[in-house]
Order: structure tokens, then C-alpha cells, then sequence
């Protein structure tokens, strides 16, 4: 009976020690992802003034893009500084706002278009926004696991214990048509590449 005892009390000694370990790794694991968020972000703001110089020639008669990419390229900076993710993801929503509005100057111009400076300053741009989206989905995955282990019994019980809390992940809004599927969005869409 004893024994029994005592192999309970080891086994759940193991449960509890194998629960802690998992939440420091999830939440060591949740602070690299907000950290590569920013590293990108800051790769991609080191970008930008390069880019700025590549295009200045070009781009004469749209100085407002060059005043625009300088103000991103600033709460680029101070996001990365902050370290908030919140403010990561908003400094990257207006980054790709301004470097949206340069594609469609870049695009309605074919001397611009074809600089091959201009297009691998935009290949590489498009590459950085697609490693901020992946690190964005790396830190909401991992923060919804360790979310999970918190709520989840008897983890929830080992948590507790130890005093861990949520983590919030990205904060996004609660509620907006982001939120909502319209009948239009369902639709396969066309493609001609012909007239």
C-alpha cells in the first residue's frame, strides 16, 4: 500500500513537473515570436530608405509616398523599441498601407516597373510582410496552446499553482466587417488574361 502511495505521488511529482515545463517552454516560445515580429519589422524599416533612394529618381512627381514611407519607417522604429505587439502589427498595417499605394505607382508605370532596383527592393519587401505574417501566425498559435494549457484540467490546477497567466497573443478588434462573410465572398472568382 505503500509503495502505491509513493508511486502515486512520484507519478503526479512527474505530471506536475512535465505541465511547468511545457508553459515556461510555450511561454519562452510566445516571447521569440513577438521578438521576430519586430525583427522583421526592423528589417523591413531598414528597407524602406533604400527603397526611398532607389525610386527617388523615378518617382519626381509623387514626393507624398517619400513623406509617407518615412512616417512608417518612424512608428516602425517605436514599435520595435515598444516591443508591444500591438503596436508591431499596427506599425505593419500602415507599412503595407504605404508600400500598397508605391505598388500602384510602380505598376502604372512601366519605366518604374521594369528598374531592377525598384523591383528587388519590392521582391524583398514582399518577402519581409510575408515573414511578419508568418511570425504573427507562429505567436497566435502558440499563444492559443498555452492559453489552452491554462484552461484545460488538470493542467489549469499545475498552472494556477505556479502563478502563470494568459497571454494575449495580437490584440485585434472584436467586432467589423472583417468579422463577416458576405454571399459575394463565397463566389469563385474569374480570371481572363485575354481581351
Amino acid at each position: 500500500m505503500l509503495v502505491a502511495i509513493a508511486l502515486i505521488v512520484v507519478l503526479l511529482l512527474f505530471y506536475i513537473i512535465g505541465v511547468y515545463n511545457r508553459l515556461q517552454k510555450l511561454r519562452t516560445r510566445i516571447r521569440a515570436a513577438i521578438q521576430e515580429i519586430g525583427n522583421q519589422l526592423k528589417r523591413q524599416a531598414d528597407l524602406i530608405p533604400n527603397l526611398v533612394e532607389a525610386a527617388k529618381g523615378y518617382l519626381q512627381h509623387e514626393k507624398s509616398i517619400f513623406t509617407q514611407l518615412a512616417q512608417a519607417r518612424k512608428e516602425v522604429a517605436a514599435a520595435v523599441a515598444s516591443g508591444d505587439p500591438a503596436k508591431m502589427v499596427a506599425a505593419q498595417d500602415t507599412v503595407k498601407k504605404t508600400l500598397g499605394a508605391l505598388q500602384v505607382i510602380v505598376e502604372s508605370n512601366p519605366q518604374i516597373k521594369g528598374a531592377a532596383v525598384v523591383t528587388q527592393l519590392m521582391g524583398e519587401l514582399r518577402d519581409t510582410a510575408d515573414k511578419v505574417m508568418y511570425a504573427r501566425r507562429t505567436l497566435i498559435d502558440l499563444a492559443a496552446d498555452y492559453n489552452q494549457v491554462l484552461l484545460v484540467f488538470p493542467s489549469n490546477i499545475v498552472a494556477k499553482l505556479f502563478g502563470f497567466q494568459p497571454e494575449k497573443g495580437l490584440a485585434t478588434p472584436e467586432e467589423g466587417k472583417h468579422l463577416q462573410v458576405a454571399a459575394k465572398d463565397f463566389k469563385t472568382p474569374t480570371v481572363k488574361l485575354t481581351k
